[in-house]
This record gives structure tokens, sequence and C-alpha cells, in this order.
């Protein structure tokens, strides 16, 4: 059975063999050194050892006391650093997460999430790994049909977006020049280019299609102009919103993509619970 020690005995004992003084680990614990030398001699009563050779006022570690002295100093250092994580897991929340999410939603809407929960400080960066820290939240992107549904936060529609001032394109008559994406994780189902062409009553024949590995590539070629942009329709609602993309009447199709959390419910600290509950509403409204 394990010895039942007294804790404030054992900070007493660590600050004494780590100061190497009754008065000085004293005054670091607002103590007395009386206090201390009491705190001290209960613990070696208890452990029945003495922890410290003593001469006069000076004070020496023994060898059952540097032993004790050296696990309590690491202990408590590792409590410190647990309570440091936890107070910053309170207060920060840091999302990793792909570039086009990054840029066309989170980065733009960043500001409503700080302005209505102004304690919490929000770090957005773009990356692929999984950190275990808690204030970390990674945002990723992946197969629907492989992906626990209570870890995702929204399902992505796909649909044609052209610039405001652009004319409605004459789908029989024109070659039309489409911007879509080819996934650099190839474990990912492909854009649904054909389900939406089938759909829409559309022949790819019609189409003129460019790829890059990123969805706001073809989003920035379509704001510019420079043809249309085959594209989540998460990505593209703030462009919409602003009157600097527009839709053409074509009905949207499912891609079976989706954005998630790993393990969402095991983030639990409030203000991950907070900016999850904000992301998701921002991603489905």
């Amino acid at each position: 059975m394990a010895l039942q020690v007294s804790l404030q005995a054992l900070k007493a004992f660590e600050a004494a063999a780590r100061r190497g003084s009754f008065k000085l680990a004293a005054e670091e614990l607002s103590l007395t050194p009386t206090a201390i030398s009491h705190h001290v001699s209960n613990l070696e009563s208890r452990l029945n050892v003495n922890l410290f050779h003593r001469r006069g006022r000076r004070i020496s570690l023994s060898g059952a006391g540097l032993k004790l002295a050296q696990a309590l100093s690491d202990g408590f250092r590792i409590i410190d650093n647990a309570l440091d994580e936890l107070m910053e897991a309170g207060s920060s929340v840091r999302v990793t997460t792909t570039s086009s999410l990054a840029a066309m939603v989170l980065i733009p809407y960043q500001h409503q999430f700080e302005e209505a929960n102004p304690d919490i400080s929000v770090e957005i960066s773009t990356g692929e790994a999984v950190d275990s820290q808690s204030y970390i939240i990674p945002v990723r992107f992946g197969d629907a049909s492989v992906t626990d549904g209570a870890n995702i936060l929204s399902h992505e529609l796909f649909d044609v977006f052209g610039a405001y001032e652009m004319a409605s394109p004459n789908w029989s008559e024109d070659t039309i020049t489409l911007f879509t994406t080819e996934w650099k994780n190839k474990a990912l189902p492909d854009p649904p280019l054909e389900a939406w062409l089938k759909v829409n009553g559309l022949d790819r024949s019609q189409f003129k299609v460019k790829k890059f590995d990123q969805e706001f590539f073809g989003i920035q070629e379509a704001v510019l102009g420079n043809g249309l942009v085959f594209c989540s329709t998460t990505l593209t609602k703030g462009l919409v919103e602003a009157n600097r993309l527009k839709q053409f009447g074509t009905r949207s199709v499912d891609s079976g993509l989706c954005y998630y959390v790993p393990n969402r419910a095991g983030y639990e600290t409030k203000s991950a619970f907070r900016f999850l509950s904000w992301l998701e509403s921002v991603l489905n409204r």
C-alpha cells in the first residue's frame, strides 16, 4: 500500500533541497523556516529516513534525500508543464488545415469568431500532421465514406462558378475553359465532374479542362475571369456573397468528400468546443 504523505511536506522538502536552505525555502513558499523544518521532520518520520544531514543551521542532502529530491523535481516540473498546457488550451486554439480552406474560409472569417470570443486567440496554419496537443485542432479534407460520421463537420457539394461580371455561358455552343482540381492525395475521390455534367445535361467535349492541385488556384482564375471553376460550394460562399463569383443556375452535386476533425469528441476544452461549434456553423451556413 502506498504511503500517504502531505503534498505540502513534499513541496517544503523539494524547495529546501533545491535552495539548500530552510530559510530560502520558507521565503519561496511564504512560510516560516520553522514550518519548513516541521514539514521536513514529519516527512522524515513518515518515511523513517533522514533526508538531510544537519550541521547547525547548515543542511545537505543525504543519499535518500538526493533520490527523493530528484524524483520530486521531475514530478513537479511535469505537473507545472501540464498546467501550463491546460491554461494555454483554455485560451488558445491552433488550427491546422488545407491551404484552400485556410485561404477561402478560415482566415476571411476568423475575425467573426474572435469578435464573439475575445478571450480566445486563434492561430491558423496549413499542414497535414495531426498534433496530440489539446489546443491544436486538425481540420482535414477526406473521403466521407470512410470517415466516422461523428467527426464530420460538413459534406461537400460541387458546382461551377464564374466571375460576377461574366455573362452566362452558352453551354451548347461555346468551348468553355473549366478549372478543376487533381488532388495530391490520390486516395481521395476525384472531383465529381462527370456526375455534374450528367445531372446538368452537358458533355465533357464542351469544356477545355485545366487542373490544379489546390482548389483555390482554380477559384482565383475564375475570379479573374479566365474561365469557370468546378469546386466546392463551401469555398466559394464568401466570394458569392461579396459579388466576386456567381453560379449559373446549374445543379450542385455531392462529391463524397467532407471536412472533418479526427477524434472530434476528444477536444474537450471550452475553447475547442466553441471553435468547432462555430466552424461547423460557418461551413454549413
